[in-house]
């Protein structure tokens, strides 16, 4: 067939896709977008003008010659297949196997029964990046929201790329599943820990390869999906309870009136390490993080305080009153995430929490807050609630459930049964905390002169700063204290960044094994607790003890 016969029949009969091809040249001047140099396979090139025309003519092509075929079935009576559907001369995958095709170089999909190699495709959807995240995954959901997708066209089109059937085992109903098909891409070497809603953590070699860490690689905490949100029209209110209600409306835009500051600051979660309480004593409720629930980075915005000063909050007067911030993500019941602090915390100045923008010089990420969040150094990463649309001075609490129900302590004793929220203190502040990252528990290291080398992060919460890091490789007899560490320059009670930290570890002539403990001291003197047993709790927070891994060694 001729060239100009292909672009007639594409012109008839694709121009709906045409349509929408449109969308691909309207972005090929947008700048390329990447998650990072250290994340290179994440960089989706746009299509030049001439590219994207081709690949309209390439797609029509394609429907074109379905359609034929689809004709001379009807003609036959033979029975045209829909989108899908279960096909007999096709191997059958399983959804383990396709979910192992999930990037640029194999990217295979599933809908309903098919499955799909859509690998030449991607650089001709006109939809750019967002299919990425459907990589290894259905469309269904997808193609639930993106309705332009139910077309006899882009059927068509999909059956094109068939390769096989999933697995009646694997076949799921998707029906449920929109609100999360706008999440963003991630990075594939986070360790994901639920899917939805995301959560992951940052694998413990790469904690330690950078003090401040990569947007891409900064661990993910999520209660709801990723709320779409535009900075240019995104607003937060202030609301003052005192008798009377007052509020102030502030665009980003207004918010740079005041004085510009950067905080940094690492953000954990209080389950941080939660695994080691629920393996060594007992089961917890929570997400099993290991020790990849924390990371460090650098934080650009404004001071909460002088935004509630200039609002007329009583700086006095701080006694019982709280200050309440609430999130645009909303669960299934409508309802916003949100948490509070205590007024006090909120206005003091060594405090330096942050009306943010910006981490580590670039605008917030949608997985961190973009546009705006609140950050709060040396507190549980759950009072920085993201996507920040409100804070209200009040003399309440917060009322959601993640405040009232969550983020407590209770002692080693109590129970689900026994244990009593209402009462229980929120956990406003986190303990001194350290985990050996390299070498990991389990790993065969090299003997290097007579010594091992063992490196990791110490933290305290608070504004408290790590003074010290002892290692032991005789459970507990003998402490070796960390000869390198790397951290901020900010001082005791302003101290909210992380510390990294390398000793070196003595190791006997033909010695086979080595049980390595480590255990932090910060500015206040506090240290770590040896045993998980003592700290145990229903909910696994604040989990702090010794980290205690075992490696074997090679001479």
């Amino acid at each position: 067939m001729s060239l100009k016969n292909i672009l007639l029949r594409t012109i008839s009969q694709k121009n709906k896709f045409i349509s929408l091809t449109a969308s691909a040249v309207k972005v090929s001047n947008e700048e390329q977008y990447s998650h990072g140099q250290q994340n290179k396979n994440y960089s989706y090139k746009r299509r030049t003008v001439a590219t994207a025309l081709f690949s309209s003519v390439i797609v029509g092509t394609v429907l074109a010659e379905k359609s034929d075929k689809n004709k001379k079935k009807r003609k036959t009576g033979e029975k045209t297949l829909q989108a899908g559907e279960k096909r007999s001369d096709l191997p059958t995958f399983r959804a383990e196997e396709v979910g192992k095709h999930d990037n640029e170089e194999s990217f295979w999909v599933t809908y309903k029964n098919g499955v799909y190699d859509v690998t030449s495709f991607l650089p001709s959807h006109p939809g750019g990046e967002q299919i990425m995240n459907a990589g290894g995954l259905s469309i269904e959901p997808f193609w639930n929201v993106y309705g332009m997708h139910k077309t006899e066209e882009v059927y068509a089109l999909l059956e094109s790329f068939r390769i096989g059937n999933l697995h009646e085992d694997d076949i799921v109903d998707h029906t449920d599943d929109e609100l999360w098909v706008k999440e963003p891409a991630r990075d594939k070497r986070l360790i994901v820990k639920t899917a939805k809603p995301f959560n992951a953590e940052i694998p413990p070699k790469l904690q330690i390869a950078y003090f401040d860490t990569p947007n891409e690689l900064f661990y993910v905490r999520q209660h709801m999906p990723v709320p779409e949100l535009d900075q240019s029209s995104h607003r937060v209110t202030v609301i003052v309870k005192n008798g009377t209600v007052r509020s102030k409306e502030f665009s980003l835009q207004q918010l740079s009136m005041f004085p510009k500051a950067t905080v940094r600051a690492a953000l954990m979660c209080a389950g941080n390490r939660r695994s080691e309480m629920n393996e060594q004593v007992k089961p917890v409720k929570g997400i099993s993080w290991q020790g990849g629930a924390i990371s460090n980075a650098v934080w650009e915005g404004v001071y909460l305080r002088d935004v509630l000063v200039y609002c007329g909050v009583d700086t006095q007067n701080t006694v019982g009153k709280h200050v309440i911030f609430t999130g645009s993500d909303i669960d299934a019941t409508g309802v916003n995430f949100s948490t509070s602090i205590p007024l006090d915390q909120a206005l003091n100045p060594n405090g330096r929490i942050l009306l943010a923008t910006r981490m580590n010089g670039r605008p917030l990420p949608p997985d961190h807050g973009y546009p705006l969040r609140v950050i709060v150094p040396g507190a549980p990463a759950v009072r920085s609630v993201k996507w920040l649309e409100s804070i209200t001075v009040s003399h309440d609490e917060s009322s959601s459930h993640w405040h009232q129900k969550d983020y407590r302590s209770f002692n080693a004793s109590k129970t689900w049964e026994t244990a009593d929220f209402a009462s229980a203190p929120p956990i406003y502040s986190l303990p001194v905390t350290s985990a050996i990252c390299d070498p990991a528990h389990g790993d065969t290291v090299a003997v290097s002169n007579g010594f091992v080398e063992v490196r990791g992060y110490a933290y305290s919460g608070g504004g408290a700063k790590i003074l010290r890091v002892d290692v032991s490789p005789d459970c507990g007899k003998t402490w070796i204290q960390a000869e390198e560490m790397q951290s901020d320059d900010a001082p005791p009670q302003q101290h909210y960044g992380w510390t990294l930290w390398t000793a070196r570890i003595p190791v006997e002539r033909g010695q086979r094994e080595l049980k390595l403990w480590a255990k932090a001291t910060d500015s206040n003197f506090n240290t770590q607790p040896e045993r998980f047993e003592d700290i145990w709790n229903i909910r696994g927070v604040l989990s702090n003890a010794y980290h205690k891994i075992k490696v074997q060694i090679k001479h």
